[in-house]
């Protein structure tokens, strides 16, 4: 099933929360929308599942029009953040639910309910608490469940509105690991709303990043991380160094410093340069093309941060980089740093 979004709008009194938004997702797809809150990624998600509606614009469903269509006729599944699974209800009788309250001319007899239920149940690995109430289970438990009377209706589409926002770091890692191995098996067309970049990044076969109702990017999670189009993607996605430099004819300064670095055609003026902390190799003074004194170091793993001051000639720079253990920083060494790539985007 594909989804194809032409020039929607949606505007609540003055803000705008979509600004001609054009989308296509290919049948089968999982994908990730990514951004902070505000940026319309959750408009745009109920839009689609039928639960809002846009001031202009077109949404279709392999060239059928959707907006033709309420949310109960779009047969789409829908996982919200925080489960909106029935508390007086058992785990079974949960993802029964959908089957149950359909038209009588589609409804499967209970024998064929009980069957699709325990088959979502063991999909989900969790058929061993069909008896259980939603209160008796975990975070991750409870957003499975969710899942698979999202599943239960055999849906054309599947929409999940920041799955595990509600869960810990812990949980919410394993579950990304098991939301991916399981639309290997199901390959139905979805979506999935996130503010969270490592989760867009490890799920999804692509990923939207969206700002102030706008689409920034649309890439692999490789593309838009190794490639951002714009300061935003860049800033968005990833840790990196963010510099406020001046491009005057090509000639790159921080402040009274000129910087040994090639600049965009594009950029002229005030700028920024961008450069992700694991590409800046760390050497002794007077070996890269920053200079600066290290006033912090924290060891974690294999890897430390360090807070340096970048010499600039006119005031001075805080940054915080990454180097191996095994390079000893200590403070108030001196260091030159060196990018071994960067982009330089003019300021907007």
């Amino acid at each position: 099933m594909t989804i194809e979004v032409r020039n929607i709008v949606k505007q609540f009194g003055s803000f705008r929360a979509l600004d001609n938004v054009d989308l296509r997702v290919e049948t089968g797809e999982l994908m990730a929308l990514l951004g902070p809150s505000g940026s319309g990624k959750t408009t745009l998600l109920r839009i689609i599942a039928g639960l809002d509606w846009p001031d202009s614009g077109s949404v279709a469903f392999d060239g059928e029009d959707a907006l033709a269509r309420g949310a109960a006729e779009r047969h789409v599944g829908f996982v919200f953040q925080h489960y909106a699974l029935f508390r007086h209800m058992s785990v079974f009788e949960n993802v029964a639910f959908g089957l149950r309250v359909q038209p009588r001319k589609i409804r499967k007899t209970e024998v064929e309910i009980k069957k699709r239920v325990g088959d979502l149940l063991d999909l989900v690995q969790l058929g061993w608490l069909a008896d259980r109430y939603p209160s008796q289970l975990s975070g991750g438990q409870r957003q499975r469940i969710a899942l698979a009377r999202a599943l239960a209706i055999e849906p054309r589409i599947l929409l999940l509105d920041e799955p595990f926002g509600a869960l810990d770091a812990k949980v919410r890692k394993e579950l990304r690991a098991w939301l991916r191995n399981l639309h290997e098996e199901i390959h139905v067309t979805s979506i999935f709303v996130t503010h969270d970049q490592e989760e867009a990044l490890e799920v999804a076969n692509r990923v939207v990043v969206m700002d102030r109702g706008k689409i920034e990017q649309i890439g692999s999670p490789g593309d838009v991380y190794e490639h951002p189009a714009s300061a935003f993607v860049h800033s968005f996605i990833g840790e990196s160094i963010v510099l406020p430099v001046d491009v005057q004819g090509g000639t790159v300064r921080l402040g009274e410093r000129r910087l040994d670095l090639v600049a965009p055609a594009s950029a002229s003026g005030p700028s920024k340069l961008f450069v992700r902390r694991h590409d800046v190799t760390v050497g002794p003074s007077g070996s890269g093309v920053f200079e600066g004194a290290v006033k912090a170091v924290r060891a974690f793993g294999p890897m430390q941060r360090a807070d340096v001051v970048l010499s600039n000639g006119h005031g001075d720079t805080l940054i915080e980089i990454d180097a191996p253990r095994d390079h000893s920083l200590k403070v108030g060494d001196r260091v030159g740093l060196q990018p071994q790539r960067y982009r330089i985007f003019a300021d907007a």
